[in-house]
C-alpha cells in the first residue's frame, strides 16, 4: 500500500466523492428505470432518492476505501431491490434496468472528463490551480469507469448477469441462472484475483489495461494512467 500523503489523499477524497455521488447515482439510476418501466418497489423502500445515506453498505464503502489505496478502487452500495415480475416489457426491461446503473457511472465518468480538461489546460497554462484538484478530479473518472466495467461483467451479482439472463431464452435462462447464481461470487474472486495471464495479471486487471485506461485517458484527454 502507497503510504505517501500526496497520494493517499486525492485518492481517498475521490472515494469519498463515489460514495456520496457515484454510488447513490448509480442506485437511483436502478430505480429509475423501475420506476419508469412500471415497477414501484425501490420507491416504495425510498431508494428512488440521491441520498447517499440510503444507499450506504458499510462493507462496501469500506473496501471502496481501503482498494483505493491499493490503486484499483472497487466496492459497492445497497443494491436496489426491483421485482421483475412488474416490469413493462418483461425479461428485457430488466436487463434495461441493470444497465441504468453501469451507464450512469459512465455519464459521471464524461462529466469529470469535462471538468478535468480545463482545469488541466490551466494548470498547464502555469495558472494556480492545485494539483490535488487535478489529481482527485482524475481518480473520480478513473474509479467511474473501472465500475462501469466492474458491474457489465455477466457473472451474479453485478448487473451484467442480470443483462446476460435478459438476453437468454426463457429456457436457457432457467437452466443456467440458478448455477450462475449459486457459484457467482466463486467465479467474480476468480475474475478479480486469480493471476492467470501474462505479468501475473487477472481478468478484470486485462480489460481494464485494454479498455479501461484508454477510455479513462480518452475522457482526460492526456495519458494520465
Amino acid at each position: 500500500m502507497r503510504l505517501d500523503l500526496d497520494v493517499i489523499l486525492p485518492s481517498l477524497i475521490a472515494a469519498g466523492l463515489i460514495l456520496v455521488i457515484s454510488f447513490p447515482v448509480h442506485e437511483c439510476a436502478h430505480a429509475w428505470a423501475a420506476y419508469r418501466l412500471g415497477d414501484g418497489t425501490a420507491k416504495l423502500f425510498g431508494r428512488l432518492t440521491l441520498n447517499p445515506i440510503v444507499h450506504f453498505d458499510p462493507l462496501g464503502g469500506f473496501l471502496l476505501l481501503v482498494s483505493s489505496l491499493l490503486g484499483f478502487g472497487i466496492g459497492w452500495a445497497k443494491p436496489t431491490p426491483v421485482n421483475p415480475i412488474n416490469l413493462r416489457g418483461g425479461r428485457r426491461s430488466e436487463g434495461l434496468v441493470a444497465a441504468a446503473g453501469p451507464l450512469s457511472n459512465l455519464l459521471l465518468a464524461v462529466a469529470g472528463g469535462i471538468l478535468f480538461r480545463p482545469l488541466w489546460a490551466a494548470f498547464e497554462g502555469g495558472t494556480d490551480v492545485p494539483r490535488i484538484l487535478i489529481e482527485i478530479v482524475a481518480d473520480f473518472v478513473l474509479i467511474n469507469i473501472a465500475l462501469l466495467l466492474v458491474n457489465f461483467i455477466p457473472v451474479a451479482p453485478l448487473d451484467g448477469s442480470t443483462g446476460l439472463f435478459s438476453l437468454m431464452s426463457p429456457r436457457t435462462s432457467y437452466q443456467w441462472r440458478p448455477v450462475l447464481e449459486q457459484y457467482g461470487f466463486i467465479i467474480l474472486l476468480a475474475v478479480a484475483f486469480l493471476p492467470i495471464f501474462p505479468g501475473n495479471q487477472t481478468l478484470f486487471g486485462t480489460i481494464f489495461d485494454r479498455i479501461g485506461v484508454p477510455l479513462v485517458n480518452l475522457l482526460l484527454g492526456v495519458d494520465a494512467f
